[in-house]
């Protein structure tokens, strides 16, 4: 199946602005309906009551280097 992505954002900010944004993630999420809103463009989704959520935390390691770094991912799937 192909990807599409319809918005990403990407940047480096406090712990404190990510739980915030994650806070307020919640609510929408809640409310049914998630805007997200990057610098030149503003998306708007409908979640639907019982979507799917993955939560995943990943180690991953550079082949050339060796360095390790994490990512912790929140998933939330739905099929139309």
């Amino acid at each position: 199946m192909p990807e599409e992505i319809l918005f990403k954002t990407e940047e480096r900010v406090p712990r404190t602005e990510i739980a915030d944004a994650l806070r307020d993630a919640a609510d929408q999420i809640e409310s049914g309906d998630v805007t997200l809103v990057g610098d030149a463009e503003e998306r708007t989704a409908t979640v639907p009551e019982r979507p799917r959520f993955e939560i995943e935390l990943e180690r991953l390691t550079d082949s050339e280097t060796g360095e390790q770094r994490y990512e912790l991912e929140y998933e939330i799937r739905w099929s139309k």
